[in-house]
């Protein structure tokens, strides 16, 4: 087993914060990368790019692959070398699926006495084998709003599959690119999309094979949760209805999604994967609230699958409450000529903006 610390295993090395840097977020059904920039004190974009898995696999866009690293090295080369990255300096997102986060109660405040029960408590809530994983954890500090019992440390317990690292490392290796670490995903998005440390917000982050709800509060993650229904099911669902393929039903559902009042047919597709997705994430807040958590102010959409017109309105009427798209390049500075562009596809690109500001912030 392998036991690490947090500042350890998912933040740097020591080495210098190099100037540029390259975030990768290695989807299920495709890649994303974006470059940025350090200069004088900003944050600059100098390229993005996002690659389709799907023909890697001899399969349609949009689908989920499950490809080995030799496939996988290749499409991040060709996707380097067409956004026409310049710089070798990354920092790589894992998947949440590759990945187990939880929050856990343990009744000392004593930090030693943590660090003895920690390992032998994680055993009971990583479903599989401890010598499988990597972990990490950190005391998760106490929240204004939160109630608080002063006997127990709640802890955020993190385990990558050893696996999935040793896959990760022979993509970036044979794509000849330099990682200074391995971020889970959750991390990456809540650092590009969460705006106001003060708030308790939801992000909702639709994937193409899953969908992954993070509570965060104060910046700190309170919750989160995985359904195992994604952007891949809307869209398939839509296929069949209308019986097209996959590629086409993908162009019909970011653009006219839940808006289509011409075509019900469009909407009654999408509709019922899309209800099991926000039937259980209100469950999912709605425990939360009631355990004692602060009320969440805010739901933020993020991840390729909420880019569908009509989402916002639809999740607003789920939740009774504020929604926002994630807007991750409000973070870099841009030409203003691109700001309807990014603003459109920039919940796509929350991870890999994620993890390349982590890069950029500690080498």
């Amino acid at each position: 087993m392998a036991f690490e610390k947090l500042g350890k295993l998912f933040t740097s090395s020591s080495q210098k914060a190099p100037e540029s840097v390259v975030g990768i977020d290695l989807g299920s059904s495709s890649i994303k990368v974006v470059e940025l920039k350090a200069e004088d004190g900003v944050v600059n974009l100098e390229t993005y790019g996002e690659l389709q898995l799907g023909p890697y696999a001899k399969i349609e866009v949009g689908r989920v692959t499950n490809l080995g690293p030799a496939p996988l090295s290749t499409a991040l080369t060709d996707i380097i070398r067409e956004a026409r990255v310049t710089t070798s300096a990354a920092g790589v997102a894992v998947p949440y699926a590759s990945s187990f986060v939880a929050v856990i109660s343990l009744p000392s405040t004593d930090t030693e006495a943590l660090q003895a029960m920690i390992p032998i408590e994680a055993r009971k809530y990583v479903p599989v084998p401890i010598a499988q994983v990597t972990l990490d954890w950190f005391v998760i500090p106490e929240a204004k709003g939160i109630e608080s019992d002063r006997t127990h440390s709640r802890v955020l317990l993190a385990a990558i599959h050893n696996e999935a690292l040793n896959k990760f490392k022979a993509v970036i290796s044979g794509a000849k690119v330099v990682s200074a670490f391995n971020e889970i995903e959750i991390f990456s998005s809540i650092r590009s999309t969460v705006t106001s440390q003060s708030d308790t917000v939801m992000i909702v982050d639709f994937g193409a094979s899953s969908t992954k709800l993070y509570i965060v509060s104060q910046g700190v993650v309170q919750a989160t949760h995985s359904i195992n229904v994604g952007g891949q099911d809307l869209t398939s669902a839509l296929s069949k209805s209308l019986e097209m393929s996959m590629d086409a039903a993908e162009e019909l559902k970011r653009q006219v999604g839940l808006v289509a009042t011409d075509n019900p047919r469009i909407e009654r597709a999408i509709s019922f994967p899309l209800e099991r997705i926000f039937v259980d994430s209100r469950r999912v807040l709605d425990t939360y609230e009631r355990s004692g958590g602060a009320t969440v102010s805010q739901i933020v959409l993020s991840g390729g699958g909420s880019i569908m017109q009509g989402l916002e309105e639809y999740a607003h009427q789920i939740f009774g409450r504020t929604v926002v798209r994630a807007h991750p390049f409000s973070k870099v500075r841009y030409p203003a000529v691109m700001e309807e562009t990014l603003r459109e596809i920039g919940p796509s690109f929350a991870v890999a903006i994620g993890v390349a500001l982590r890069r950029l912030q500690e080498g």
